[in-house]
């Protein structure tokens, strides 16, 4: 371990345990097996390994690097929706399911004590991500952008609408907007454009004006949408139809109603 660490490494293969340790074969895998039992190794892969540094101790890989171990599973990839919010700080509620955005057509599996939840999107979809770090381990994930984004466009993967409600305006400022509204037109759905303009109106976010004047432009194209389960199924206590977003808003008002105005910015009053 401390030779590994001493080179600054992060991951290591069976057979370079087998070749650093000289000895056989079995006796590789026993000492394996043994850190893997102690927290100092993690499988990434068959044959392959993360590495927990000494002075990090073996509870580092804990809910955080999981993020590590889920990014092995498939490639290209991102990490996303909740998971990438949670990163960004975007959201207080932690899950055990960590989802992974990619083209692949891969399994759904346990990794560590996390549950890996495989998305595959729209090849339109597949863009705005890049390697942040995550104690060492560069990892693939949506900026901050495209996860309130697609947050917006599959809330059930956020937690549900009144929760990818707040996580967009707890986004709200420190937001790329001309790069958001870019997103939007290259996602090319007018269905999500409404949705997410309705939510930044509905928690008051302080979008700036030409960027909300090119959102409620492409809103006017095509036929009415909703947000939330089809209107054919009207929801009781529904907040009902927009008319500025064309949008059949079919969520429970009350289900909105902690992130009603929270993209605000509040000023402190002093007193005189």
């Amino acid at each position: 371990m401390l030779a590994l660490a001493e080179k600054k490494r992060r991951e290591v293969a069976r057979a370079e345990v087998i070749k650093l340790l000289g000895g056989s074969t079995k006796a590789a895998d026993n000492v394996i097996e043994s850190l893997r039992r102690k927290g100092w190794l993690e499988r990434a892969s068959w044959g392959e390994y993360l590495l927990i540094p000494p002075e990090e101790g073996p509870d580092a890989l804990r809910e955080t690097n999981l993020l590590a171990l889920a990014s092995r599973i498939a490639d290209p990839y991102y990490i996303g929706y909740a998971s990438a919010a949670t990163h960004y700080g975007l959201t207080t509620q932690h899950r055990r399911v960590i989802y992974v955005v990619t083209t692949v057509r891969v399994r759904e599996r346990v990794v560590g004590e996390g549950r890996v939840r495989v998305v595959n999107p729209k090849a339109a979809k597949f863009f705005g991500f890049a390697p942040v770090d995550v104690f060492g381990y560069k990892v693939m994930m949506s900026d901050r952008e495209k996860t309130v984004i697609d947050c917006i466009d599959r809330p059930m993967l956020a937690g549900g609408v009144g929760e990818a409600a707040c996580i967009l305006a707890a986004a709200n400022r420190r937001f790329d907007w001309p790069k958001a509204a870019e997103y939007l037109v290259r996602m090319d759905s007018t269905a999500l454009v409404r949705r997410f303009g309705w939510v930044m109106d509905h928690v008051k976010s302080e979008m700036p004006a030409n960027i909300r004047e090119q959102l409620l432009e492409l809103a006017r194209r095509g036929p009415r949408t909703w947000m939330g389960p089809n209107p054919k199924k009207r929801v009781e206590g529904a907040i009902g139809y927009d008319k500025r977003w064309r949008l059949f808003v079919n969520v429970r008002r009350v289900e909105l109603s902690e992130s009603l105005g929270m993209g605000q910015r509040r000023s402190v009053k002093k007193d005189t």
